[in-house]
């Protein structure tokens, strides 16, 4: 058996998020919508199938590949917009039809997947089994999430097909032709037609009132459920249900309540506050920072209650973690240069140095060797991983004291020589670089490793790793040139405040 699955619905609905999603890519609980029917579907034994697609066709279409994934083959079809002329934003799927030119030499199964609906194929199929007749309809409280079963020999299914118009379907063409139907129950049904209908079906969804459908994760806590790789303290769930994505990260010292959905690599710093909320793929929410009763997509923050939609400009409150970032920037003539100039200012301080390391070592080794993770490019192409990181091993030296500012003199001599910039993300040894494990611990690694930074000017040398490992992905998500420059003067004015000459 085949099917024919339409995830072409227009999704103006959901602004400001059908700017960045196909309706049947948002994600639920971590799972894009489309993904719950096609699972039906394979369960139920059809592994051959034709998707009609619109907007965002090419996430969709990569999202769903070939089939091979699933064991499956699978086809693709563009919707092409109201071309019927009768002012609605879908086309019509008798159009559809007729375009891709199905044979009717095999049964076909039609049905949507832009729409959230209890497990129903399986149950559907087998009563229809028992019913004679070319063509058999489920229907469901919306015609929109009926299916139909087209049988071989069946006649022309154009009309039956637009039943499952988005737009206003129509169901009289349907109610005439079809000799038999099937009634598909009281099964949950959200068609996501509105932003508090999204918000509340992901808080459906982890509140476990959708019956045959739940978020997968391993449990953590009682009603505590957490994907591949996430890392969340139980703690932090103080009342409700929570889901936490695959490589999300939530400090311990963060509160969810109510019913909380957080998407995969997302970053929930410390002491923020979810309630009632769903935080989508690749949002950071910033210290102390409270979300409720609403939907952050990176900068975004919509809140379901009132409808307001509020753009964040400052990127320490709500902004977009990760994303394609940048590579890893090799040595910089700006960079060297300006190495040189510090160089050359800070002679002064060398003497101050050593007086420093001398005294609080009392004379023995003034200077430590190490060895840092720099940025230098890899000796051949194409490494990653452990032997990247080895690649761009160096050797520098620190000043044996505690006052930061005359410890790291020695940096500024690995700058010059390329091996970090001016401004990035704080360099890590060998084994720390060896030893991170989860993705989200290598976001950093797109962008350059530097002698400040907002994780060298910001956190105490004694932080979490793990905290210096987010603020890092964190800055990779978000540097600019502009930013940059404003990191190098939050460095010159540090010169002269009491941190910068506090022994650690």
């Amino acid at each position: 058996m085949r099917a024919l699955v339409f995830v072409d619905r227009p999704g103006a609905g959901l602004a400001p998020l059908d700017q960045q999603y196909a309706v049947g890519l948002l994600p639920l609980a971590d799972k894009p919508l489309v993904q719950f029917r096609l699972e039906e579907l394979i369960d139920a034994g059809i592994t051959e199938c034709t998707f009609v697609l619109a907007e965002h066709a090419d996430q969709l279409e990569a999202l769903l590949g070939s089939g091979e994934r699933w064991g499956a083959r699978f086809r693709f079809a563009l919707s092409r917009g109201g071309s019927r002329g009768d002012g609605r934003d879908d086309e019509a799927p008798s159009r559809i039809w007729l375009r891709i030119a199905l044979s009717d030499d095999e049964p076909l199964l039609a049905l949507r997947a832009d729409l959230l609906v209890g497990p129903s194929i399986r149950s559907f199929l087998d009563q229809a089994q028992g019913l004679p007749g070319s063509v058999v309809v489920g229907s469901a409280a919306d015609p929109r999430a009926s299916m139909l079963l087209l049988r071989s020999g069946h006649p022309d299914a154009g009309p039956l097909l637009d039943l499952l118009r988005w737009s206003a379907p129509d169901t009289d063409a349907t109610d005439a032709q079809a000799a038999h139907n099937v009634d598909l129950g009281d099964r949950p049904l959200n068609l996501l037609e509105s932003l508090p209908d999204y918000h509340r079906a992901n808080r459906d969804l982890v509140a476990g009132r959708l019956p045959g459908l739940a978020a997968s994760g391993r449990e953590v806590a009682l009603g505590l459920t957490a994907g591949r790789r996430a890392a969340v303290a139980a703690r932090s769930l103080k009342q409700g249900q929570a889901y936490v994505g695959e490589n999300s990260r939530v400090s311990a010292d963060a509160e969810l309540l109510g019913e909380v959905v957080i998407a995969r690599d997302v970053v929930v710093d410390r002491g923020a506050t979810i309630a009632d909320s769903v935080i989508l793929p690749h949002s950071y929410i910033g210290e102390l920072v409270e979300v409720t009763n609403a939907i952050v997509a990176h900068d975004v923050l919509i809140r379901v209650d009132t409808g307001v939609v509020l753009k964040v400009a400052d990127a320490f409150l709500l902004g977009r973690l990760g994303g394609s970032g940048a590579a890893p920037a090799g040595p910089g003539l700006a960079d060297r240069a300006g190495a040189l100039l510090l160089l050359l200012l800070s002679l002064p301080l060398w003497p101050l140095a050593l007086a420093a390391a001398a005294l609080e070592t009392g004379g023995r080794k003034l200077l430590r060797r190490e060895m840092l993770i720099g940025n230098r490019a890899p000796a051949l192409p194409g490494g990653a991983g452990n032997s990247a990181d080895r690649e761009r091993a160096f050797f520098t030296w620190r000043f044996a004291t505690r006052i930061p500012v005359l410890a790291t003199l020695p940096r500024l001599l690995a700058v010059a020589s390329g091996d970090l910039r001016l401004v990035g993300v704080a360099p890590l040894t060998l084994p720390q670089a060896e030893g991170r494990t989860e993705d989200w611990q290598r976001v950093r690694d797109r962008a350059p490793v530097g002698l400040i930074g907002p994780t060298q000017l910001r956190l105490p040398a004694d932080a979490p790793f793990d905290e210096r490992l987010m603020s890092d992905a964190f800055y990779a998500g978000q540097r600019s040139l502009l930013g940059d420059l404003r990191w190098l003067w939050v460095g010159f004015l540090g010169l002269f405040g009491r941190r910068a000459w506090q022994r650690a």
